[in-house]
């Protein structure tokens, strides 16, 4: 039987995410206050950062990381084109231009050597994601900042729980910045944090994002204009609770992991998901199947098409960035990062969160099975 709508992500909420709720609605403080602190405190702790700090969302809150690293007009940034973009969005809504490098074919993630020799004179900062949950070569990446002197900024947005040489993501930038809008693990509707181990970035961070009242009149925060981008405690409420609950939602995303893998491998020419071997474990953003090289860009939509006729939400999992309008004035054209183009024209994602059961997998697999044959391109997929 055809099923109900299969949404791409499904918050996990419990009786004590709507309990906390419940308590900040009935308390004389909605705007940024106590539970903020208690969140900001609890993050810091589970990361192993000295600082976080909370903020309206993922976007606002690399913008900030990189004006407090003092990324602005006329500087570049190293940027991957294989991501969202608010990513890029971010780059340059603080004045800078974002400079994209191929990625790993395998990793999805920035390859060290390809992003130094992007570098030039006017580069700032490197920003590097861990891409749908697999960490970056961070070990490299930092050797490259630091030889060159730049800011490493980690877009930990997607990877929440993963594990890069025995430390979490978001263990390894100047400055780190998490997402905890859907379809992440810790989803508060719109929100994020920024974790840093300098002093010096976090007051700046604060002073960047809003006022206290009592700072309002203040001469020397009044010299920094803020962005007033801070986080409700009603958002800090929803993501402490998740945050306390945090491995138990990471393994019954495992569960879901475990399932697609059992049923993809109906596919043929199946590989296992790749995991670099400096990298100890991986939670995975979404469910991305890689279509074979016989697909085109077009069968890529017309199964994601397809899917959704089924009442099964899929998407493309990145839409380059380089060849988004905003970005084509910057020179790039489809064939300059032969990689990222290659990757993202066959890349599938598909609903990944705790609720989905055996039977709903099985059905979505099945219903892509059916759509790959329909494009005529047989069966020939791998992870």
């Amino acid at each position: 039987m055809k099923p109900t709508w299969i949404p791409l992500s499904d918050p996990d909420i419990t009786h004590d995410e709507l309990d906390a709720v419940s308590e900040v609605l009935q308390s004389p403080q909605l705007s940024a206050g106590p539970m903020v602190q208690r969140f900001e405190a609890a993050f810091a702790e589970y990361i192993g950062r000295k600082h976080a700090v909370a903020v309206a969302s993922g976007t606002l809150g690399l913008m900030l990381a990189l004006d407090a690293a003092g990324v602005g007009a006329r500087d570049e940034v190293i940027a991957s084109p294989y991501s969202w973009r608010e990513c890029a969005h971010a780059i340059g809504l603080v004045g800078a231009t974002p400079v994209f490098s191929d990625i790993d074919y395998w990793a999805g993630t920035l390859v060290p050597e390809k992003a130094e020799a992007c570098l030039g004179a006017r580069t700032k900062a490197i920003v590097a994601g861990n891409t749908n949950g697999h960490p970056a070569p961070w070990a490299k990446l930092r050797e490259v900042a630091a030889r060159h002197r730049l800011v490493l900024i980690e877009d930990s947005t997607e990877a929440i729980g993963s594990l890069y040489q025995g430390k979490p993501v978001g263990s390894f930038g100047d400055l780190s910045v998490f997402d905890f809008s859907q379809p992440c693990p810790i989803a508060c509707g719109e929100g994020g944090m920024v974790v840093t181990d300098d002093d010096d970035y976090a007051g700046l961070l604060r002073r960047l994002r809003s006022r206290r009242t009592d700072e309002r009149a203040s001469v020397v925060f009044g010299l920094t204009a803020p962005y007033q981008c801070g986080m409700s405690d009603l958002s800090a409420a929803l993501g402490l609770k998740q945050l306390q609950r945090i491995e138990t939602i990471l393994e019954k995303r495992k569960r879901t992991e475990r399932l697609y893998f059992e049923y993809v491998q109906s596919f043929e020419g199946i590989k296992d998901p790749y995991v670099a071997p400096e990298v100890d474990e991986v939670h995975w953003f979404l469910y991305l199947v890689h279509l074979g090289t016989r697909f085109a860009l077009s069968s890529r939509d017309a199964i994601v098409e397809d899917l959704r006729t089924e009442s099964v939400e899929a998407a493309a999992y990145s839409n380059p960035m380089h060849l988004q309008r905003r970005y084509l004035e910057l020179g790039y054209r489809r064939g300059s990062l032969f990689v990222t183009e290659k990757v993202a024209d066959r890349a599938v994602a598909l609903p990944f969160h705790t609720h989905l059961t055996e039977e709903q997998v099985a059905f979505i697999i099945g219903t892509m099975k059916d759509a790959s044959i329909n494009v005529g391109a047989g069966t020939a997929i791998y992870l």
